[in-house]
């Protein structure tokens, strides 16, 4: 792996969507990771986040719609008001956000979560 901006610029940009899912990790409560044995896991939507920086500070909210292309997040009630009056939501990076609460619905997540590593 190549130390250079341009080169590590370029990975992320090229990245395929396998790849960029693994891009797209947040870090886990406290009390998720003593539970799980983990620090962070790929976001989805149906998990609770908190916004840790920003504009959204402390906000809490469910994961509305997870955004590969552009590397973003939308946090239901982050919303900011458009000029002609309507809500948009206001995308967040997820290096910005805590998963407080899983959705632990799905099979694929919970063999995830029972890896040892």
């Amino acid at each position: 792996m190549s130390k250079q901006p341009r080169k590590q610029r370029k990975l992320l940009h090229n990245a395929p969507l396998h790849v960029r899912r693994k891009f797209m990790s947040v870090m886990l409560s406290k009390e998720l990771r003593e539970e799980h044995g983990k620090r962070s896991i790929p976001v989805k939507k149906g998990d609770t986040v908190q916004v840790v920086r920003g504009d959204f500070k402390d906000h809490e909210g469910k994961v509305e719609k997870v955004d590969l292309k552009n590397y973003r997040v939308m946090v239901e009630g982050a919303t900011i008001q458009k000029p002609d009056g309507n809500p948009a939501y206001h995308s967040i990076h997820p290096s910005k956000l805590m998963i407080v609460e899983l959705d632990m619905d799905d099979d694929e997540r919970n063999e995830i979560m029972g890896r040892k590593g």
